[in-house]
């Protein structure tokens, strides 16, 4: 088993979190992994993204041309990285903000309303994990037990009263996405 994931959005919405937590699950579940993330000098509200890999065997490179999941989360990364999913990978999308939706056909294609979902929890910040949750109802590569002990590894102690809330969060992503092309 092998992975290649890019999680891609705007800083601020959490996705070097996500990958880190993603990241973290892995080496809970003694996996190979790779984090790599790449943002640019803007705090909140410039692009960022992780490229993430997981892997059952040595990884021999974390620099990837072609994913077997994009995980998108603005317009901009979904023109960059859209025609970089492997024919037969996966794209998960959050709608909002999107105005120009995937069009291949080659690719599987789900969507999470994840900016929709946070807000009815009552809490924004609960976004990334609503993703993450949809990720991981198509693609179980981690337990949900192991993303937790990610969880604990990657926020510092003194916010882990959130950890049943993230969870919450995950499970909502599993039960909220939605599938628009399956191949």
């Amino acid at each position: 088993m092998k992975e290649e994931i890019i999680i891609a959005g705007f800083g601020g919405q959490g996705v070097l979190s996500m990958g880190k937590i993603l990241a973290y699950s892995g080496i809970m579940q003694d996996q190979e992994v790779t984090w790599m993330p790449s943002y640019g000098p803007e705090m909140r509200g410039g692009t960022a993204n992780v490229t993430v890999i997981l892997s059952d065997k040595k990884i021999s490179s974390p620099i990837l041309s072609k994913y077997d999941t994009a995980i998108i989360l603005n317009q901009q990364s979904m023109d960059k990285f859209e025609d970089l999913v492997k024919p037969g990978g996966l794209l998960i999308y959050d709608p909002n903000g999107i105005t120009k939706h995937p069009q291949r056909k080659d690719i599987n294609v789900c969507s999470i309303s994840a900016a929709d979902e946070s807000a009815l929890m009552g809490n924004t910040k609960a976004f990334n994990m609503i993703v993450l949750g949809a990720f991981l109802k198509k693609k179980p590569i981690v337990t949900l037990e192991n993303v937790v002990k990610g969880l604990k590894k990657s926020i510092p102690p003194r916010h882990h009263h959130l950890i049943p809330m993230n969870e919450q969060a995950i499970r909502v992503g599993m039960e909220k996405l939605k599938d628009i092309n399956v191949l």
